[in-house]
């Protein structure tokens, strides 16, 4: 085991981390629960939960890069806010074609979103607790690559969408629990 020369900086990101991913964790979970309950059609429900969570990211992307000043380049967050309100506004707008266009933008979001947390984890790791966040963008990055394709099926559903948060906010949890170390300054 080894321990963390924490700079004042990296343990107060961490800190502010360690917070941001509980609440991460605690939206996933529940938006997972409650879009498992309307996966199967594109309702008002579905819709309201399919635009909230890329917006959800947005917002805690701007956390995260307002707290990561300290410790280097928020560049990769700001890219991540642009990419999440894109999503967004991309999803409204395939939700009027039906599933399968949602797939085709939920995918390819998780493949960029994968993508910057990944890089974001390699370069954080000197802080701790960033391994569950890089294991976790490489997954989005395959899962997203799998809404695309599965987007082709003859019945395609958002299950899998719902799912994804799922393992999703479980890294965060992890995380979270892993930076704890971080934030005493240890």
């Amino acid at each position: 085991m080894s321990t963390i020369a924490a700079s004042p900086g990296i343990s107060g990101t961490a800190s502010a981390l360690r917070r941001l991913y509980f609440v991460r964790f605690a939206f996933a979970i529940v938006w997972a629960l409650a879009m498992f309950t309307t996966a199967a059609n594109l309702g008002p429900l579905a819709v309201t939960l399919l635009v909230l969570y890329p917006l959800f990211d947005v917002a805690a992307a701007v956390i995260d890069a307002r707290a990561s000043r300290a410790t280097g380049s928020p560049a990769l967050l700001y890219v991540n806010v642009a990419v999440s309100l894109i999503t967004a506004i991309g999803v409204a707008i395939a939700c009027a074609s039906g599933i399968p266009a949602v797939l085709r933008v939920w995918g390819a979001w998780a493949v960029v979103a994968g993508l910057v947390q990944l890089i974001v984890g390699v370069t954080r790791r000197r802080m701790g607790g960033q391994w569950p966040m890089i294991i976790s963008g490489g997954i989005s990055v395959l899962a997203g690559a799998s809404f695309v394709v599965g987007a082709a099926a003859a019945n395609p559903t958002l299950a899998n969408a719902a799912g994804y948060a799922i393992p999703g906010g479980v890294f965060f949890l992890i995380s979270a629990f892993r930076l704890g170390r971080a934030a005493k300054g240890n």
